[in-house]
């Protein structure tokens, strides 16, 4: 490819990940020239202002067509500029859970802002990656800056055994997702999702059908690592309990966004019209069922297992992260509902209730960065007397509660209610999943409401809990929005529907 050739494409499309690239060089390079006893918050200022750029340089975007790039591996579409969207604000709003109090101003580290945005910067690479090459590389990125970020307290020991299992984990999963690859490049000669899309309808696809499916599970088994869905959820406590809170709250967010994109994009464009196992009839005489309708019962019993296993085991739980660690194990079952179920709307359900997601969750895990400052070891009994003792905080939890447990006037609500009905809007109808959601629900609620009985009705004698600037910040933004989101939700349905064409995706 010459240099005119190169000069020919539209970078424009590409402005969000140049921004978050060339922030993250920047803030390595001043990092490493500053003296090692200055203070290194303008480093948080700096990768916000990144952040934010990016942003502004997205929303401009919106309004543009599809636009396809480099020989068609990066391509810019609704599907990616929606997940996108849910990426850069969660990033936000962790670098903003990061901002350092007056008092922990020696404490920051500079790689731990870089770091960060190059792991957001593999996910926005998921998100836009046409070809199983560059998904890899994005899914790569994401991975070893994670691998790093959970690690980087070097003489905690909870935080070095959470970086040796998160990365033995992940290789494995790693290399499971490659086989699946190996086997649907064998298949049709090509790495482009949409050139593999093409080869789907075959003759030699259609004869090698167990391998097709082989390939779909192989994959779909490697990716699920990434939202830890079970019964490859077990790296999920021990991370989320060894890292700091913010990076926890990252994994649990952003780097969730993530893994349902690469999910939903590598499993649905390539496989649409893939041939499954079983046979139907049609006008033209016998015929295979898609390989998508084949796959999905093993998808649907992932799906419930998550759910009751992610709900089950957190009612044990004394430790905050490992509860929310199991807590978010079983919002992965959920999120899965709507894709074991083929409903028509999976792209807007999911994307929605992502949304929600973000919020309610980068919330509690303020909360509980909050209360850390007290002990390191944030248990349940921590919260105690949490609304006598700081009435804002206690407030912001319980919205934030309410809303993971699915009641009314929450985004949560609307989120579950949206999954709900997508499943029961599909023919036949999925009883099954829709009753594990409902079991998974009401098991929810013993160890939300019990973290309000103890917000609210158990006695202690500490002080306020202090919070810096940017923790207040995070809980009034994602506090309000669950609130909006919660009692409007056509806010978010209309611009999903005005700026998201989802099924543009399928579409080369």
């Amino acid at each position: 490819m010459d240099m005119s050739t190169l000069m020919q494409f539209n970078w424009g499309s590409m402005m969000p990940e140049f921004i978050i690239l060339i922030t993250a060089v920047a803030l390595s390079l001043i990092d490493l020239f500053m003296n090692k006893k200055k203070d290194r918050t303008m480093l948080v200022w700096i990768a916000l202002t990144g952040v934010g750029l990016a942003l502004i340089f997205l929303f401009l975007q919106f309004d543009n067509g599809v636009v396809s790039i480099l020989n068609e591996t990066y391509r810019l579409d609704s599907f990616a500029k929606a997940f996108k969207l849910l990426m850069l604000i969660g990033t936000g709003l962790v670098l903003l859970l990061g901002l350092p109090a007056p008092d922990e101003l020696k404490q920051v580290r500079g790689e731990y802002y870089y770091l960060i945005l190059t792991a957001l910067l593999g996910g926005m690479m998921m998100a836009s990656s046409a070809d199983l090459i560059t998904l890899f590389v994005g899914l790569e990125l994401l991975s070893l800056s994670s691998y790093i970020l959970v690690g980087i307290r070097k003489t905690n020991h909870f935080a070095n055994e959470a970086a040796f299992k998160y990365l033995v984990s992940g290789g494995i999963a790693t290399a499971i997702t490659l086989f699946g690859m190996s086997y649907l490049y064998g298949l049709s000669g090509e790495t482009n999702l949409y050139a593999i899309q093409s080869a789907m309808t075959g003759d030699i696809v259609a004869d090698n059908r167990f391998l097709v499916v082989f390939a779909f599970l192989m994959i779909f088994i490697g990716l699920v690592f990434k939202i830890a869905a079970a019964p490859f959820h077990m790296w999920a406590p021990d991370v989320y309990q060894g890292a700091e809170t913010p990076i926890t709250a990252f994994l649990s967010v952003v780097s969730k966004t993530a893994g349902f994109a690469i999910i939903l994009r590598v499993l649905m464009v390539p496989f649409v019209f893939a041939p499954g196992t079983g046979k139907v009839i049609t006008p033209d005489g016998m015929s295979y069922e898609s390989l998508l309708v084949s796959v999905r019962p093993y998808i649907g019993i992932i799906a419930i297992l998550t759910i009751l296993i992610g709900n089950l085991i957190a009612l044990r739980q004394l430790n905050a992260k490992r509860l929310f660690a199991y807590s978010s194990i079983a919002h992965a079952g959920y999120l899965l509902i709507p894709f074991a179920a083929l409903s028509e709307m999976v792209f807007e359900v999911v994307w929605f209730y992502l949304m929600a997601y973000l919020l309610m969750n980068i919330g509690a895990f303020a909360v509980i960065h909050a209360v850390t400052k007290e002990t390191e070891d944030v248990t349940i009994a921590s919260f105690a007397g949490m609304f006598r003792r700081s009435p804002f905080i206690g407030i912001a939890m319980t919205i934030f509660l309410l809303s993971l447990a699915g009641i009314p006037f929450t985004a949560g609500f609307i989120g579950k209610f949206e999954i709900f009905m997508s499943a029961l809007g599909t023919e036949p109808k999925r009883y099954f999943l829709t009753g594990a959601m409902l079991l998974g629900t009401v098991l929810s609620y013993v160890y939300y409401f019990g973290l309000l009985v103890q917000i609210y009705f158990r006695p202690t004698d500490k002080k306020p809990i202090t919070v810096s600037g940017g923790i207040t910040a995070v809980l009034t933004i994602a506090a309000t929005a669950t609130l909006v989101l919660g009692i409007f939700p056509s806010t978010a349905l209309t611009f999903i529907q005005d700026y998201f064409h989802f099924m543009e995706m399928f579409n080369r």
